[in-house]
């Protein structure tokens, strides 16, 4: 009796893990498809049944997972922000910045996650903007999205004060703001899609802003001199 527990037990857990494989792989689908659509389409030239067709689901299926198109917009964007691999962008900063103690190394990997983040979310928050202007619920989602940005750059600036990192004449706020300014999708379409510049300039160029406004004076000077002995 105690075995056909056990195995009963053991299928539904493999079948459980199916579903939840399966389910994914629906949602990996729909949110690719999505993004090809809005990017190429625009939000508004976009149609749930086309995205349902390219994905190869059900409309009710979209409806019922995202709930439409701004929430499939969120969910692309929110996709966009977990970077590479199978920890999220975030979690790898916060562990980064609590490891690390050289004040520059912390920036320049702040310029490495805006190298990995930005082609992902700027095209998408770009979308968003374009789209507010004449649809509510998109103006609304654009408000909630630089808002969680902003706390997120405020978060980034608290840790560099914690660590004693930050400017004394600069707080946290006026920090966050910097931040937040640097990661504009805003900045990225200027420099990266309008300029042409490589992901690899702009992000070293955040990296470098970011440090001549969070750091005394002598920590970027002597960075500076640094670089310039390695060039030579």
């Amino acid at each position: 009796m105690e075995l056909i527990v056990a195995e009963v037990k053991r299928r539904r857990s493999y079948d459980s893990s199916r579903r939840q494989a399966q389910a994914q792989a629906t949602r990996d689908a729909i949110l690719e498809a999505a993004r090809r659509r809005f990017l190429e389409d625009g939000f508004s030239g976009t149609t749930i049944a086309s995205i349902a067709t390219d994905a190869g689901v059900s409309v009710d299926t979209i409806y019922k997972t995202f709930g439409g198109k701004p929430g499939l917009v969120r969910a692309i964007y929110e996709r966009g922000l977990a970077g590479e691999g199978p920890v999220h962008a975030e979690a790898r900063s916060d562990a980064l910045q609590l490891a690390e103690r050289d004040p520059l190394a912390i920036t320049r990997a702040f310029g490495g996650f805006v190298m990995e983040i930005a082609p992902r979310a700027a095209p998408i928050m770009l979308l968003i903007r374009d789209a507010a202007v004449g649809d509510p619920e998109m103006a609304t989602l654009q408000a909630e999205l630089d808002e969680e940005r902003l706390r997120r750059m405020v978060h980034n600036a608290g840790n560099l004060r914690n660590a004693g990192h930050l400017r004394a004449d600069l707080s946290v706020e006026a920090a966050g703001e910097i931040g937040w300014l640097y990661t504009a999708p805003q900045l990225y379409e200027l420099l990266v899609i309008r300029r042409g510049w490589s992901i690899e300039r702009f992000g070293e160029f955040v990296a470098d802003a970011l440090a001549a406004a969070y750091f005394p004076p002598e920590v970027t000077h002597d960075a500076r001199r640094a670089k310039g002995k390695t060039k030579r």
